[in-house]
């Protein structure tokens, strides 16, 4: 009875893959892509029945049950994910891309062979798929082969012969030996412009203090104070200082100094006086 219900299952996918194939061929892409999608579903059901997991409403938990508990390859699960989601795209938004159809035949078709070689092992008691055992194998080939290249040895015995040691030497041997030799040939030339360099800088620089200089006075002897109104000329830098002469608005002052913040030096009939600073601006 086992052995019916499992030969009844197997034709049941197969006939859901000639459905897909002839849906494709009349054009019904929509269809095409619903149908791949049931017949996985059915495909994802025995196989979650057969690892003892627990049917659950949602398609993609099963999926990814299925492989994390290795009963499907890495390569399967993302073959029946990209058949769940094109589904889903056509049964929700009627997609109806002639594309989408072929992806999703050809993934079905791919995985129905792998999923025949399972059941097959499941019947033996064997839990892993036959396409992640075929990639453990595979990887356990490569392996093998690197570590044997790895445990070769030269037939001499010597992993580095005086030969190799040679190739190595004698290149940097010729750089040092030709950094030498440059170094032996211009050490005047070399001497001569760093004395160069360092006279050239200490010129510009004695050349730009000097013309520096000369700037600096004209510019402090360029500025013109005048008074900005009628002003006081003071003995004392005060109000109550005796007031001993008096500038008309606009004179010009002859400056000497800033006494403090309110009262500024000046040369008054020779004599040094005191002015309010309010009152005078610069030119």
């Amino acid at each position: 009875m086992a052995a019916s219900t499992s030969n009844t299952n197997w034709e049941k996918i197969q006939q859901g893959v000639k459905d897909v194939e002839k849906q494709i061929g009349q054009k019904d892409y929509n269809g095409a892509m619903v149908k791949a999608r049931q017949t996985l579903e059915f495909m994802v059901k025995l196989q979650a029945a057969r690892a003892g997991i627990a049917e659950t409403a949602e398609l993609k938990n099963m999926i990814d049950l299925l492989y994390q508990n290795h009963w499907i390859s890495k390569a399967t699960c993302e073959h029946y994910h990209k058949i769940r989601i094109i589904g889903n795209k056509a049964v929700h938004e009627g997609d109806t891309n002639a594309y989408n159809a072929n992806q999703s035949y050809h993934a079905l078709s791919q995985e129905v062979y792998t999923f025949a070689n399972d059941y097959k092992n499941a019947k033996r008691g064997t839990r892993q798929s036959s396409s992640a055992k075929r990639s453990s194998s595979t990887a356990k080939s490569r392996t093998t082969g690197s570590t044997r290249s790895r445990k070769r040895k030269p037939s001499g015995g010597f992993s580095f012969t005086v030969y190799d040691l040679l190739k190595i030497l004698i290149p940097i041997l010729c750089i040092i030996l030709l950094f030498l030799v440059v170094r032996l040939v211009k050490p005047d030339s070399d001497s001569k412009e760093t004395t160069a360099e360092v006279t050239t800088e200490a010129q510009l620089e004695e050349n730009t203090e000097a013309e520096t200089q000369p700037e600096e006075t004209e510019a402090e002897a360029a500025v013109v104070y005048r008074t900005t109104s009628v002003l006081n000329v003071r003995s004392e830098p005060s109000t109550e200082g005796s007031r001993i002469g008096q500038l008309e608005a606009g004179a010009v002052v002859d400056y000497v100094g800033v006494y403090d913040g309110d009262w500024t030096i000046i040369c008054y009939n020779d004599m040094e006086a005191y002015v309010a600073s309010a009152y005078l601006t610069t030119e």
